[in-house]
């Protein structure tokens, strides 16, 4: 069983970011600059920001963070948008979810101008990852896929687990595992809370990704050997003997699932520096204006 470490994978592609980033500043060229809105004090989201703001330092960018209580209304969210929209030196932002229910976040995701979202989150983005054009692809699914890669894991003609359907994980790696590109080309099935016979489904995947954010789900009796497993999960479970009060568990059940893989993702330290990461990459694609001109 070999651990896929994210953090380490993370931190050398941070460092040839900022390479880049320097030189271009040192030909003359601008340095690219992210802003993230952020709306009220949810815990999970203040310190995603925090690492986002921190990750950006360590790749030499500009960055702006851009804060708004609870009770903000939808249509001045949408007025900072707009402004950001036309903010020539704004390469590329995003608005931290999940965002208040009295907000649509769809209305405030298509309100972004596509050549920014550097989420990947727009419709016109999703659209061209779906039919293999240049895009910004949604920062985990881009992590997972730069990971697979830099351990050289196998994907053509491998069968393919995605444990959930969310428009932020599980149907965009989906996609990506299925375009004719490495890594890529798998058979792929998409498991869901309307699966029957998830564990059985599960026993036949070579590679199971796991984004269902449902703690320890995936147990030894659902993995065959050798199967590479990919944890997304990063939910808070309450746990005494930590300072923090909680503990992030993954969707997998690290402990008796290890054993038996060849490849598997700790949680933290697996998918979860590779989002931060993926996001810093798809700025300096924004500021290079190397997919949108």
């Amino acid at each position: 069983m070999q651990l896929i470490d994210g953090k380490a994978v993370a931190d050398r592609i941070k460092q040839e970011i900022a390479q880049e980033v320097a030189d271009i500043c040192n030909a003359g060229g601008k340095r690219p600059h992210l802003a993230a809105v952020l709306v009220g004090h949810d815990g999970g989201s203040e310190t995603y920001v925090a690492h986002k703001v921190k990750a950006c330092e360590q790749c030499g960018f500009k960055s702006t963070l851009i804060r708004y209580e609870n009770d903000v209304t939808e249509e001045e969210l949408l007025r900072r948008v707009d402004e950001l929209n036309n903010d020539p030196d704004i390469d590329g932002f995003i608005v931290q979810l999940p965002l208040p229910k009295h907000i649509s976040e769809q209305k405030v995701i298509e309100a972004i101008d596509y050549r920014k979202d550097v989420d990947g989150f727009h419709p016109v983005n999703v659209g061209r990852m779906s039919i293999g054009l240049p895009c910004f692809v949604s920062a985990t699914p881009a992590g997972i896929m730069e990971l697979l890669a830099r351990y050289n894991i196998e994907t053509k003609g491998k069968h393919c687990v995605v444990l959930g359907r969310s428009n932020i994980v599980g149907k965009p790696v989906a996609t990506l595992m299925m375009q004719k590109a490495c890594p890529g080309n798998a058979t792929v099935t998409v498991c869901h809370s309307a699966t029957p016979n998830i564990k059985e489904i599960c026993r036949t995947a070579d590679i199971i990704i796991a984004a269902l954010g449902s703690p320890e789900f995936v147990t030894a009796d659902m993995v065959k050997e050798g199967a590479v497993i990919v944890d997304v999960g990063t939910t808070r479970v309450p746990d005494a003997s930590k300072k923090s009060g909680f503990k992030l568990t993954g969707d997998v059940k690290f402990d008796e699932v290890a054993p038996r893989c060849s490849f598997i993702t700790p949680v933290p330290g697996g998918v979860g520096p590779m989002t931060i990461v993926s996001l810093m990459r798809n700025t300096l694609l924004a500021g290079k204006k190397a997919i949108y001109q």
